[in-house]
């Protein structure tokens, strides 16, 4: 417990402990993964770094980073659930990814975010330095055939 009464936020990447069933039922929810299958959701987790969070032994909160572990990183699926919001879990998330040992070094970090702008650049995020130079494909709707 906190001095304020409030649980702690602990954050790891053991697999073992995320729980899928919070993770997909977030995910299939969001602006950005509306409707995305379980299988979806499990196979973006086999292959990326996943941080967990949790409160009092519940997760609370996750975040994936896809990268080469040596130049690029692109932080994604970024999300504290409506009851922990307001307890640190996002900062917590983001301090534990920016400072991951595998994750050091790297020369460029990427994200999409429509409304945590605030959040991110407290840990060094902005505005593309070129967006000219940004180029991307997007499925708009890749859950819905």
């Amino acid at each position: 417990m906190s001095q304020n009464g409030t649980s702690e936020i602990m954050i790891t990447t053991d697999r073992s402990r995320l729980d899928l069933d919070v993770i997909h039922g977030f995910l299939t929810t969001s602006y950005w993964a509306k409707g995305v299958p379980r299988a979806t959701v499990a196979r973006s987790i086999e292959h990326s770094l996943c941080f967990g969070a949790f409160e009092g032994g519940r997760q609370v909160g996750f975040a994936r980073v896809i990268s080469d572990h040596a130049t690029f990183a692109y932080i994604c699926d970024v999300f504290a659930l409506e009851s922990a919001r307001g307890h640190g879990v996002g900062k917590s998330l983001m301090a534990a990814i920016m400072s991951h040992p595998e994750l050091q070094g790297l020369r460029r970090w990427t994200l999409f975010t429509r409304d945590a702008q605030g959040l991110y650049r407290q840990f060094g995020f902005g505005a593309p330095a070129n967006p000219e130079r940004l180029m991307e494909v997007v499925n708009r709707d890749p859950y819905h055939a």
